[in-house]
């Protein structure tokens, strides 16, 4: 006999409209779906989450098991289930019974909010669940807001955003596991028995060892365009927890949310909690449609805040000079790149210190005035330099961080992190400490530093936002000590308000998310940020690796890719010729990363070629849909990748091993329409040679995905950029 279901009264707020629900609600997006329902007197239960195809009836007809709980309570769930959701209330009762008593929608022009209140049967805590569905993108974030009328605090000793439960079967993880120069490495296994965990504890950075991003495939090995797959992707900037559990019984369970390891959050009555958004994506073309989809929400949904914007093509000053600025050398750069064809300057760290000089990375971190002796003109001299250059000009800043030697530090020595009594430990240089981003004040130290800037010398038109220390002294001096668990949540919430601040009185400044590389690379902190710094490692061969990782969730424009010098340190020494370096540059946000003026003139002639024909494919990379066509972990020597927007599409082929009679993989593409003619034309081609056989030439469409072209690819580091139309 069937359960009586529970009528559930639907609030009316300005923003919420009303919506009959009987105990039942179906959520979509264009192309899948995610079923709901309670039971009297039960918690939320989470039915279905796949493509637009089912029902709640069909589910029970087909025998499927309806009885798992959206959001597991510690309490109520079984110990065969982990609790998303466990809170210790302020008599030391750590059960939670929650159960629905209404549900709220709100309408958007993107999206659909659906709001469940949750009340504990006992204590007066109140959890809403929340899902955004978007009217236009196969993407649903989830996540809680968690408040309470208790006398005094209660503590949240576990708060996932969010939980889903998988159907067991030949189901395969996808993630991101790396290091400093080494981000983004694919990562494919089956799930098996047992509790499957990624994790980040950085404090401060959290995509350096492993990446906040999952995708798991329903239908055995991964594939790119083919098979049922799931993608999962934590919005949150600070440490978090990914946990699979698969037990004996027929289910995989996803949970994903901020790390509660020491961070057990004190929560004061009437005051809310938001969790973390956690974004859901489902498809049916494998690998490469949950990417597609990430990509899509990035550019529309406010989730990357350049959205479909492209970006310019710059010079850095960071591996052509590191600290050894002075204004004759940047004057000089700029010269450099405006003859290039660039149309951006950026200059690095050492510009800046006063009673300490920045010379190396020991000292004058937080003292954020010019260094006149380097650059006697000050900002304005180069500010006006570039204006008559005809190029942008941007500035390289750290502002979360101070060394000890520095007239910040002499100052205010308690707006490090740290704990009273306890010796500091110092990061890079010896010297580095991590200001306390709870603290108010250095909140607005932190605005004020960016505020300076751009009221100052309005035409900044970039700004490379660094964070280059891990949090090793857990303690605020700001933060009571009854609150000090609190320190790893609240220092990115602080962040989140000081980026906030700026973005909107400053809403068109370009800035770029670095810490030390990758270490940043999440949806948490892309909605105030244009792109990332990929890695400090920019070897073009470890380059095609590190940008192919991130490109599983992360959209072409908000890939900063740089064409480096040669030999290169950060590989031993490897040289690798200039006309491949471009050419891996160019499937992302075009930069450079050397000094101009020690180019060869074959090196300075290619990059001119390169510049130049980036250009004229640059709305298609950069905007366009991504179509992974050979990955360079298949071990065929061969990596390719493809952009198409608007029937215009970008082909790039890099060859990534080479040994004698190698068997060459011929490249199918994809995304075309079949019925179509596209004529390839090759970009960016050697120079002193001439185009391949393959460009000028015409193919249908449906050829060019069934049967696919033979790209010559006879040398070492050989590469081919073609230009569809």
């Amino acid at each position: 006999m069937k359960k009586k279901m529970l009528m559930l009264c639907v609030m009316f707020l300005p923003t919420m409209s009303a919506m009959a629900w009987k105990g039942e609600v179906t959520i979509e997006t264009p192309n899948m779906q995610m079923l709901l329902h309670a039971d009297e007197g039960q918690d939320l239960r989470m039915s279905y989450f796949g493509a637009k195809t089912a029902s709640l009836q069909e589910l029970r007809d087909a025998g499927a098991d309806l009885n798992f709980s959206a959001l597991p309570a510690f309490g109520t769930v079984d110990m065969i289930h982990l609790p998303a959701i466990q809170v210790q209330h302020a008599n030391g009762d750590q059960n939670l019974e929650l159960t629905v008593e209404n549900l709220e929608q709100k309408d958007e022009v993107k999206a659909r909010t659906y709001i469940f209140t949750l009340k504990d049967k006992l204590q007066p805590i109140t959890v809403k669940l929340c899902y955004k569905a978007y009217r236009e993108v196969d993407i649903i974030e989830t996540w809680t807001e968690i408040s309470h009328q208790e006398k005094k605090a209660i503590t949240l000793k576990r708060y996932d955003s969010g939980h889903l439960t998988i159907r067991r079967s030949d189901v395969w993880l996808t993630h991101l596991h790396g290091d400093w120069a080494a981000e983004t490495d694919v990562t494919q296994e089956p799930l098996t028995r047992g509790l499957q965990v990624i994790r980040n504890s950085d404090g401060a950075r959290n995509a350096h060892l492993d990446a906040p991003e999952v995708m798991l495939s329903l239908d055995g090995e991964p594939q790119e365009q083919t098979g049922r797959t799931i993608g999962a992707a934590l919005c949150w900037s600070g440490n978090y927890e990914i946990r699979i559990n698969t037990t004996d019984k027929n289910h995989h369970h996803l949970y994903a949310g901020i790390d509660p390891h020491a961070s057990d959050y004190v929560l004061e009555p009437k005051k809310v909690f938001e969790t973390p958004h956690l974004a859901l994506s489902y498809s049916e073309e494998g690998m490469g449609g949950i990417s597609r989809n990430f990509h899509r929400w990035a550019r529309t949904c406010g989730m990357l805040h350049r959205g479909m914007q492209t970006g310019d093509i710059l010079l850095n000053s960071w591996e052509g000079l590191y600290f050894d600025i002075n204004e004759e050398r940047m004057l000089k750069m700029m010269d450099d790149i405006s003859q290039l064809g660039g149309e951006l300057f950026v200059m690095d760290d050492g510009w800046f210190g006063d009673k300490y000089q920045r010379n190396n990375d020991s000292s004058t971190l937080g003292d954020w005035v010019v260094d006149k002796k380097k650059l006697p003109g000050g900002l304005k001299a180069l500010v006006e330099a570039a204006r008559e250059k005809g190029i942008k000009f941007g500035i390289w800043i750290e502002p979360e961080a101070v060394n000890t030697k520095s007239e910040l530090f002499e100052k205010h020595p308690e707006w490090a992190l740290q704990t009273k009594g306890r010796e500091l430990k110092l990061g890079r240089g010896g010297t580095q400490l991590v200001l306390d981003m709870t603290n108010p004040a250095v909140q607005d130290f932190a605005f004020k530093i960016v505020d300076d800037l751009l009221s100052n010398y309005p035409e900044i038109a970039y700004i490379k936002w660094d964070a280059n220390a891990s949090i090793q002294n857990v303690g605020s001096l700001y933060l009571p000590m009854a609150k000090q668990s609190n320190l790893y949540v609240d220092y990115h919430l602080g962040l989140l308000k000081v980026l906030k601040h700026i973005r909107e009185k400053y809403p068109n400044v370009v800035i770029q998310d670095c810490a030390s590389g990758g270490g940043r690379a999440n949806y948490g902190l892309l909605p105030y940020f244009d792109e990332f710094w990929v890695s400090d490692n920019t070897d073009a061969l470890q380059r095609v690796y590190i940008q192919w990782g991130t490109s599983l969730f992360f959209p072409a424009n908000a890939m900063a890719a740089h064409i480096n010098h040669c030999p290169y340190w950060n590989t031993g020494g490897r040289v690798i010729p200039v006309k491949f370096r471009c050419d891996v540059a160019m499937s992302g946000r075009l930069g450079i990363e050397l000094q101009p003026k020690d180019m060869t003139g074959e090196e300075r002639s290619q990059v001119e070629t390169c510049f130049k024909d980036y250009k004229e494919i640059r709305n298609i990379v950069q905007a366009g849909d991504l179509y992974r066509l050979v990955s360079p972990y298949n071990r065929k020597g061969v990596a390719a990748l493809m952009y198409m927007k608007e029937q215009k599409g970008a082909l790039f082929v890099y060859k990534t091993a080479n040994y004698y009679n190698q068997p060459i993989p011929r490249i199918r593409l994809a995304g075309l329409a079949p019925d179509k003619t596209y004529i390839l034309t090759e970009k960016n081609v050697r120079v002193g040679q001439k185009p391949c056989n393959l460009s000028g030439k015409q193919f249908s469409g449906k050829y060019l995905m069934s049967v696919g072209i033979e790209v010559p690819l006879w040398e070492d580091y050989a590469s081919r950029v073609f230009e569809l139309r």
